[in-house]
Formats: C-alpha cells, sequence, structure tokens
C-alpha cells in the first residue's frame, strides 16, 4: 500500500478551492457590485423594473435614500424600497408600452 498520499490531497483541494472561487464566487461579487452601483445612481425620472414587475418612473427618492417613490401612472404611486430594483430601463420604454 502506498502511504504518502498528503501532498496529492492538498493539491485536490486547492484545485476545487481555484474552481469554487473562480466560478462562483467571483461572478456573484461582481453581480453584487453592479447592483450597488445601479441602486446608489437611481435619481428622479429614472424609468425602472422593479423585482415584482411594475414598471414606473421615480418621481421622488426620500430624505433619508432609502425609499423611492414610483409614479405608475399620472394617478398612482407607490413607495418602494431602492433595493426591489432590479432594472433602469432605457428613456422613452413607458411611452413604448
Amino acid at each position: 500500500m502506498q502511504q504518502g498520499g498528503g501532498m496529492e490531497m492538498i493539491f485536490i483541494l486547492v484545485v476545487f478551492g481555484l474552481i469554487f472561487y473562480f466560478m462562483i464566487y467571483r461572478p456573484q461579487a461582481k453581480r453584487q457590485k453592479q447592483q450597488r452601483e445601479l441602486l446608489a445612481g437611481l435619481s428622479k425620472g429614472d424609468e425602472v423594473l422593479t423585482s415584482g414587475g411594475l414598471i414606473g418612473k421615480i418621481s421622488k427618492v426620500t430624505a433619508d435614500n432609502d425609499n423611492i417613490v414610483i409614479a405608475l401612472n399620472d394617478t398612482t404611486e407607490v413607495t418602494i424600497k431602492r433595493d426591489f430594483v432590479v432594472a433602469v430601463l432605457p428613456k422613452g420604454s413607458l411611452k413604448s408600452l
């Protein structure tokens, strides 16, 4: 029987660690950074899509900067948490719907 397999086991663990880092952790961290930048750049007049499927135009960003008010149409506005915005739509998207 062979007894000196310690270095091979360490090598395999390092390879699996690198695969985990480059295939799972790094892309997820990149997506989170992009989402933080998207949320930080929200301002009045942006057309957004929420995680609940609502599409509207930001009419107000609250003073605590944690909530936003979205105008769904001329008469309906909703207040949501900033974190629920999943995408900023190109200008004029609402008019094309």
